[in-house]
């Protein structure tokens, strides 16, 4: 079984492909054109275990929101489309990773429904010259959108940094975790016979 996708999504404000392959070896080739988002996208697909590819433009010269919640849109899509009838997936995932200061535990369900709880700390400002840290939240908040029901909460820290880039390891980690194939289910990981 072949889990490998491309997308494409084209607006007025963004144009954006996306190559993901959930069976990789961790490689990726991110060009947003944020230095920091592509930074916490190559730990996602580096941990994940996922052969990501993005190229990106967009109007960064009113700020960073459109790209980084675009991206999150097409990710999302990319992993139901990846994914297919998601018959003998673990469907959960989970992970807990420290940084430095920072302790941030990621739990996910690929349950078709969609939902973000994120209690990361960040305040506000920016990390680098263009990423506004509330982005992150959209970021996670627009993958969510494909019917994935995301935890993301921080045990500790106070680095924005520290606390992203542990946010980011952890969710890869947990991604993993719950598109993996289980050996031992037969077909769809739900009482009902359906995820959507």
């Amino acid at each position: 079984m072949t889990r490998v996708t491309t997308m494409n999504r084209k607006t007025a404000e963004t144009s954006i492909t996306l190559n993901l392959n959930l069976d990789g070896e961790g490689k990726y080739q991110v060009k947003t054109g944020i230095g920091f988002f592509d930074h916490m996208l190559s730990h996602l697909a580096y941990h994940g275990l996922l052969d990501l590819k993005i190229e990106a433009v967009g109007d960064l010269e009113v700020d960073g929101h459109h790209i980084v919640e675009d991206i999150g849109i097409l990710l999302g899509k990319a992993f139901t489309e990846a994914l297919g009838d998601k018959k003998g997936i673990y469907r959960y995932g989970s992970a807990i990773v420290p940084m430095d200061d920072a302790l941030v535990l990621v739990a996910l369900d690929f349950s078709g429904r969609s939902f973000l709880n994120f209690e990361v700390p960040l305040g506000e400002g920016k990390i680098g010259q263009q990423f506004d840290v509330e982005l992150a939240e959209e970021f996670f908040q627009a993958f969510s959108r494909a019917g994935i029901n995301i935890h993301i909460t921080a045990l500790a820290g106070k680095n924005r940094h520290h606390l992203l880039e542990a946010a980011f390891k952890a969710f890869g980690r947990a991604v993993r975790e719950a598109v993996m194939i289980d050996p031992q289910r037969k077909g769809i990981p739900s009482t009902k016979g359906i995820l959507i």
